[in-house]
């Protein structure tokens, strides 16, 4: 006889049981946020699942459940055909929609008829929501956070990096933002992840952490780029002691330029960057960083705007601190081997 086990328990241990997470919901709605480590097996694609929300707003819930079965149908039998067809008996599948209704049920119930050993989420994907932001937007329990702080160009993300290769538990907020904090911070390639996504990323790793270790996250405002610190990890970071990076900057420049390879390699969105200066520097100044753009100074203009832009931002947020840092690293210079050495001293 066909089983399905409801599932409720989302700790990593839990999941574990299963060897592959399947979320059946729309490709947009994967995009915007899924459980950690699923697959997109949509039983209904973006343009279907509108499709049978028209029909069953406009017409009759029963003609859109009948023509939504028959379109679930097709779909399930393609990915037995193709995603699933090598899987053996043994292979045992998590299946989720968004609320545990007529989608996973669905999926749920054919794949179990062939032989697996299926389970479904309980209330969906609105279940693993309400946890994560169960864990993210409390106050308490503050999270054992010490912030790597510094001015800019002083390797703050190359540290966090160094420290994780060290054995520290840290969150890349800038990684799993995917943006670097400032006027200069997109990535070309790719856009920002979705709100939801980016607090599921967090929220994964929280989980696995020891709450009796250290956690070093970078120093950052409460959004970055357009993604929102959860309430719980920035209040956390508002309470959390300084580690402080300083740095001649010379050698910041010299990192600044490696570190921002990618935007000084394209004149269009280097001076789309410098154009949003124009809020706290004068036309003049920021024409004048374009010609040095312009020329390929790039070591010039970063030190430039070491000088004049940033490290005058950076004295004026310092003035909202009155604590002192826990500890201070200088580096002569950015380099992997200093990096790692003050990593390991760190996490020590």
């Amino acid at each position: 006889m066909p089983f399905m086990e409801s599932v409720s328990d989302l700790s990593p241990a839990s999941l574990d049981r299963f060897d592959t997470i399947i979320d059946v919901r729309s490709p947009a709605e994967f995009e915007d946020d899924h459980l950690p480590g699923a697959i997109s097996l949509p039983v209904l694609s973006n343009a279907e699942r509108a499709r049978v929300g028209t029909i069953y707003k406009q017409e009759s819930p029963f003609r859109a459940n009948r023509i939504g079965a028959a379109i679930v149908a097709r779909n399930i039998a393609h990915h037995l055909d193709t995603a699933l067809v090598d899987k053996p008996k043994s292979w045992r599948p998590l299946v989720y929609c968004w609320r545990g209704g007529m989608r996973s049920n669905a999926m749920g119930t054919i794949l179990s008829s062939v032989g697996w050993p299926v389970g479904v989420v309980k209330g969906g994907y609105k279940s693993w929501r309400r946890e994560v932001v169960a864990g993210l937007e409390c106050d308490e329990p503050l999270l054992p956070v010490r912030l790597i702080d510094g001015q800019t160009g002083t390797g703050k993300s190359a540290l966090l990096l160094a420290i994780e290769r060290a054995g520290g538990q840290v969150i890349d907020l800038e990684g799993l933002a995917r943006h670097r904090g400032s006027a200069f911070g997109d990535f070309a390639d790719e856009g920002q992840p979705a709100q939801r996504l980016f607090e599921t990323e967090i929220w994964r790793r929280l989980r696995a952490f020891d709450p009796e270790r250290p956690l070093f996250v970078e120093a950052e405002s409460a959004l970055v780029g357009r993604r929102r610190v959860p309430r719980r990890l920035w209040r956390s970071m508002l309470a959390a002691p300084r580690i402080e990076l300083r740095a001649p900057v010379a050698a910041r420049a010299t990192y600044l330029q490696a570190a921002y390879a990618d935007i000084i390699e394209d004149a269009h969105r280097l001076n789309a960057s410098l154009d949003k200066l124009t809020a706290l520097q004068s036309k003049e100044t920021v024409a004048e960083w374009k010609a040095m753009a312009a020329e390929r100074k790039f070591t010039d203009l970063a030190a430039e705007l070491i000088r004049e832009h940033y490290d005058p931002l950076y004295a004026r947020s310092r003035k909202r601190r009155d604590d002192l840092p826990m500890k201070v690293v200088d580096l002569e210079a950015i380099t992997p081997a200093l990096l790692d050495l003050a990593a390991r001293q760190l996490v020590a």
